[in-house]
C-alpha cells in the first residue's frame, strides 16, 4: 500500500455520481471530519445535494451526535437520523502516521473538507492546508469553529450557545428586564454550518476559473453576528443599544403575536402600508389606515402598544379558523404558530416534499425527517438513505472502491488500529 501525490492536479479526481445521485453537486467529494453539530450539518447539506459526502470517525471515538438530542427510540437518538443521513461512514485514526497517509490518499480524490476542530489540531496532526494543498491543489478546506482561524480569541473552544451570547445574537431575544433566552435548538451552530456551505460552494466557483482551492474559514460567533441588521450602524452614530423586543419588533407594527378566541397564537404582520390598509377593511375599521396616528410605517411604529391593542381585540373575537380564511381572502399575512406535531399535519409541507421518510437500519423502522432545502428545478437533491448505524460501516467500500485497497490491505490496516 502506498501514499499517492500529485502535485499537480488543479481538478481531483471524482466519483460517477451514484445512479440514485441527481442533485447539483453530484460528482463531487466532500470528507467531513466534523463532529456534534456545525461540521456534520454543513456536511448534511451538501450530501443532500448530491454530493459524494465521506464521514470520517476516530476508530474509538465515534462522532457524539451518535448519542445525542433530547429523546431517544428503542435505545437510539433520532438527532443522528437526520444529520448523518447520504453520507458513508469510515473510520481512520487522524492521530498515527499510517492513518494520516491513509487519509492523503483520499484528500487527492477529494473536493472539499469540512471540519469543525479547535483552530490548530489539524497541523499537530501534521495535516495543515499546506500539506494538504501538496497531495492536492484544488481543495478547498473549509473550518468552522468558534472564533475563526485568528485573532486572539482562535484558541478558545466555542459552542454555540458562547457564540449566541457574544455576537449580540442572544442580547435582543426575549423580554425587556429578563434574563435573554436562547431557541430550543443549536442554532449557532446551523448557522455556521450554512455559511460554511455557501463558503465552499463560492470558492468552487472561484476554482472552476482558477484551478486553486482556497481555506473557508467560518466562525460561530461571525455567522450569528452577520444576522444582526442595522444593530451596529445604530450604536456607531446613534449610540443606541438595541433591547429585546418581546413578541415583536419595536417600531414596526403590526407584526406581532395576537390570541384568538379559541386559544390559538397568531401571527399578523401588516406593518407595509397596502397590507395595512387591507386588515383595516376586514377588520371593520377602515380609517384607522387614514388616522394619523397610523397612516404610514413610521406613524405606527410610533404607536405600537395602541394599534397592537386594536387587532388584538379584533382577533380575540374571531376563532383561528376565521382569522386565517378572513386574512388569507383579504391578502394579509398571517399564520398560526406551529409545533411539531401541526408541521406533520400541514398538506403544504406534505405537498412542498418537506417531511421524507428515513429508513433507520438501528431501528428497522422509517423515521420522518426535514426535507432538502432549497428545491432545485433540474437537479433535485434527495434524501437517499438515513446514516449507517455504525462507525465505519463504509470502511470496505470506500477503501476498496475510491483507494482501490485489497481486502487483505483492508484487514491490515483494522488489526493495526488505523481504521
Amino acid at each position: 500500500m502506498s501514499t499517492t501525490t500529485n502535485p499537480s492536479v488543479t481538478n481531483p479526481a471524482t466519483p460517477e455520481p451514484r445512479d440514485d445521485t441527481t442533485g447539483p453537486l453530484a460528482g463531487l467529494r466532500v470528507l467531513e471530519l466534523g463532529t456534534i453539530v456545525a461540521g456534520p450539518f454543513a456536511g448534511r447539506l451538501l450530501a443532500d445535494y448530491g454530493a459524494d459526502v465521506i464521514k470520517i470517525e476516530a476508530p474509538e471515538r465515534a462522532d457524539p451526535l451518535r448519542d445525542w438530542g433530547q429523546e431517544s427510540y428503542k435505545g437510539h437518538r433520532l438527532w443522528w437520523t437526520v444529520h448523518a443521513r447520504n453520507k458513508r461512514c469510515i473510520t481512520i485514526d487522524l492521530r498515527s502516521g499510517p492513518g494520516q497517509e491513509l487519509f492523503l490518499e483520499l484528500v487527492a480524490t477529494a473536493d472539499i473538507i469540512v471540519e469543525n476542530f479547535r483552530p490548530g489540531t489539524l497541523e499537530r496532526w501534521n495535516l495543515g492546508y499546506d500539506r494538504l494543498r501538496q497531495h492536492n491543489p484544488g481543495l478547498i478546506l473549509g473550518r468552522v469553529s468558534g472564533y475563526g482561524q485568528t485573532g486572539p480569541y482562535a484558541d478558545k473552544p466555542g459552542y454555540a450557545s458562547v457564540a449566541e451570547a457574544m455576537s449580540g445574537l442572544r442580547a435582543i431575544n426575549g423580554y425587556p428586564g429578563q434574563a435573554p433566552p436562547r431557541m430550543a435548538v443549536s442554532l449557532g451552530d446551523s448557522l455556521a454550518g450554512m455559511v460554511a456551505v455557501q463558503g465552499v460552494l463560492a470558492a468552487l466557483h472561484r476554482r472552476s476559473v482558477t484551478g486553486e482551492g482556497q481555506v473557508v474559514d467560518v466562525a460561530l460567533t461571525e455567522a450569528c453576528f452577520s444576522l444582526l441588521e442595522s444593530t451596529i450602524p445604530e450604536f456607531d452614530k446613534l449610540g443606541r443599544v438595541r433591547q429585546p423586543g418581546g413578541t415583536r419588533l419595536d417600531g414596526i407594527a403590526p407584526s406581532n403575536i395576537y390570541r384568538t378566541e379559541d386559544d390559538t397564537w397568531m401571527v399578523v404582520a401588516a406593518n407595509q402600508d397596502s397590507v395595512f390598509r387591507r386588515l383595516c377593511a376586514v377588520i371593520g375599521r377602515p380609517e384607522l389606515a387614514d388616522d394619523p396616528r397610523f397612516h404610514d410605517h413610521i406613524a405606527r411604529g410610533e404607536n405600537q402598544d395602541e394599534l397592537d391593542a386594536i387587532v388584538g381585540e379584533w382577533i380575540a373575537s374571531h376563532s383561528c379558523d376565521d382569522v386565517q380564511r378572513l386574512l388569507d381572502d383579504a391578502g394579509v399575512v398571517v399564520g398560526p404558530i406551529y409545533t411539531a406535531a401541526d408541521i406533520v399535519a400541514d398538506p403544504h409541507f406534505q405537498a412542498r416534499g418537506m417531511l421524507v421518510a428515513h429508513h433507520d437500519e438501528r431501528i428497522g423502522e422509517d423515521v420522518l425527517g426535514p426535507g432538502v432545502v432549497p428545491r432545485f428545478s433540474a437537479t433535485p437533491g434527495a434524501v437517499r438513505w438515513a446514516g449507517p448505524a455504525a462507525p465505519g460501516s463504509h470502511n470496505d467500500e470506500v477503501f476498496g472502491d475510491v483507494l482501490g485497497l485489497s481486502a487483505d490491505d483492508i484487514r491490515e490496516l483494522r488489526a493495526a488500529g488505523t481504521i
